[in-house]
């Protein structure tokens, strides 16, 4: 096995989403001591460093050329749960934010949402909340209608007006899988392993994004839940609760990938171990409640981590 390196934060987390704010905030800098570590990682070098706060956790951070795999012998999860935008495909910067734009310029709203901007917007799960939100912020525009009820279609209209604009996107082949992406998912359908997307996005955006860019043969196996099929979206639990009860597994046998703060506030709360593969708008989030943190899934001979990893999460093969 080729050498690696690996950073181990033994650090916690008390994890609160609020809602999102449109001004910047500064962050309080945590001080910490820490103490430059040597071991072994599953027959690998690892090169460690332990951050002293008032709580322990173990976290697998790793960079670019790193590979992180663990033995044959190790378990297999019992279920692997993907989130869909910025895990399969690196979707939100030139795909929603896209759509959104182009739908806010077709009913000429005199709105667009730049770059920085739509990275705000993200701590939001669901368009719709989206949407919702920025306008009670930012005040709604004049082609709005004044009551909330008939605002709850306004806002429906115009999401779904982006969903047929962003899954025109995917059915040309514009926006690619993540690397390692389709290599994690055959591993995972190989060995029996129930795989399935969880996402705030809507449905038929979800299952577009899996037929076309994974193929109608894996599609046919990976279920999908996602958009409203919950009342309560990310951070709230309630999508990978309803994944695992509707899949008959037990909670603490899955292991989610995320990119987001608010997708692994999910799946740890659902009880579930998480892995986060950082995306171009959440590299600067923090994740240190996560079970492991890399820059990608990765093909090889880039690859970054496989199925065995995910299932030596389960079995804690590594303690602090």
């Amino acid at each position: 096995m080729a050498s690696m390196t690996i950073s181990l934060s033994f650090s916690a987390v008390s994890s609160s989403i609020s809602s999102a704010s449109f001004s910047s905030q500064t962050k309080t800098p945590i001080k910490s001591h820490q103490t430059n570590l040597s071991s072994t990682l599953f027959g690998a070098k690892v090169c460690a460093h332990r951050t002293l706060r008032s709580k322990s956790s173990t976290q697998i951070s790793t960079s670019i050329g790193v590979t992180c795999l663990a033995p044959a012998s190790s378990v297999l999860p019992s279920a692997l749960l993907f989130d869909c935008d910025g895990v399969l495909v690196d979707t939100e910067k030139d795909g929603h934010r896209v759509s959104f734009n182009d739908t806010f310029n077709e009913k000429e709203l005199g709105v667009t949402w730049d770059v920085e901007l739509y990275g705000v917007l993200l701590k939001i799960g669901g368009g719709k909340e989206r949407m919702t939100a920025y306008f009670n912020q930012t005040g709604w525009p004049e082609k709005a209608p004044k009551s909330e009820e008939e605002r709850k279609e306004f806002i429906a209209s115009l999401h779904k007006r982006k969903t047929e604009l962003f899954m025109a996107l995917i059915e040309k082949k514009l926006l690619p899988l993540r690397p390692g992406v389709e290599k994690l998912i055959d591993q995972a359908l190989g060995k029996g392993v129930k795989v399935a997307v969880c996402s705030t996005s809507v449905e038929k955006a979800v299952s577009t994004i899996v037929s076309c860019l994974l193929g109608p043969e894996r599609a046919e196996k990976i279920k999908v839940f996602a958009g409203d099929v919950v009342a309560r979206k990310k951070p709230d639990p309630a999508i990978y609760t309803l994944a695992a009860n509707t899949l008959g597994v037990d909670p603490s046998s899955c292991v989610v990938v995320e990119d987001s703060a608010i997708g692994l506030a999910a799946a740890k709360a659902a009880g579930m171990k998480c892995i986060v593969t950082r995306s171009g708008y959440t590299a600067d989030e923090d994740f240190l409640n996560a079970d492991a943190v890399f820059d990608c899934i990765g093909d090889p001979p880039e690859e970054r981590f496989d199925l065995a990893f995910c299932g030596s999460l389960l079995e804690k093969k590594y303690v602090s």
